[in-house]
């Protein structure tokens, strides 16, 4: 839905790359594929890119909730005999064809096993995706020089126990690693309830790290980023 109200249809959709396995963060898969099949004829598959691990746990969501595919750990196929869906597995670092300009590839992130986020470059620009984690040295390495940080920030530092004790970062970490990555701009995302009706105490504590301008995600947001 939230796609369609940013002009972008399913059929729009070719290439997803996973963080991990949890279901905020892949529950909608099956809709993305069921909408774009139809609207394709499924005449090509949806690529999905992930770790092994999370990609395991996608075919378990396939096979209990799209009865009308055969699933297994090559992807999904329709009754037609028809693949709509192809797993990729993807190793830290591995370099992913995107497009012709595009790329992207995946670092370890400090969350559950097998999560990973992402740095997507092209045209000679650059978008790093956290996934959700800790502070992660990792991150920080794969977002140097990047034009746009998209990074979670659960709270405050004043619960940073909390935050770390359930694999997350807070707005301080996240303003932490633009900093030291240097990145021309920070998103913060995956805001916990408290938050969610005022993210300025998320956005003035990454401040205090980052010098650059902030934002915090909601439904709709966009940005426009230029490559070359």
């Amino acid at each position: 839905r939230n796609a369609t109200q940013a002009g972008m249809q399913a059929q729009d959709f070719h290439h997803i790359l996973l963080s991990h396995h949890h279901g905020d963060h892949m529950s909608g898969l099956t809709q993305v594929q069921l909408l774009r099949t139809r609207a394709l004829n499924g005449d090509s598959p949806l690529e999905v890119y992930s770790t092994g691990e999370a990609l395991e746990h996608a075919t378990l969501l396939f096979q209990a909730i799209a009865p009308g595919l055969t699933v297994g750990p090559g992807g999904a196929v329709n009754a037609e005999g028809r693949q709509v869906v192809r797993w990729n597995p993807v190793t830290d670092g591995q370099i992913i064809e995107l497009g012709p300009d595009t790329r992207a590839w995946s670092f370890p992130a400090d969350h559950i096993s097998g999560a990973i986020g992402w740095r997507i470059e092209s045209d000679g620009t650059a978008i790093v995706f956290s996934g959700d984690t800790r502070f992660n040295p990792k991150l920080v390495d794969a977002a140097r020089g990047a034009r746009l940080l998209i990074h979670e920030a659960y709270g405050t530092e004043a619960d940073r126990e909390g935050a770390n004790r359930v694999a997350h970062s807070t707005a301080g970490d996240a303003g932490r690693s633009a900093a030291l990555a240097g990145v021309e701009e920070l998103v913060l995302t995956h805001i916990t309830n408290p938050f969610h009706a005022d993210t300025q105490p998320l956005i003035d504590e990454a401040r205090e790290q980052y010098e650059g301008p902030v934002s915090t995600a909601s439904d709709l947001h966009q940005l426009t980023v230029e490559t070359g």
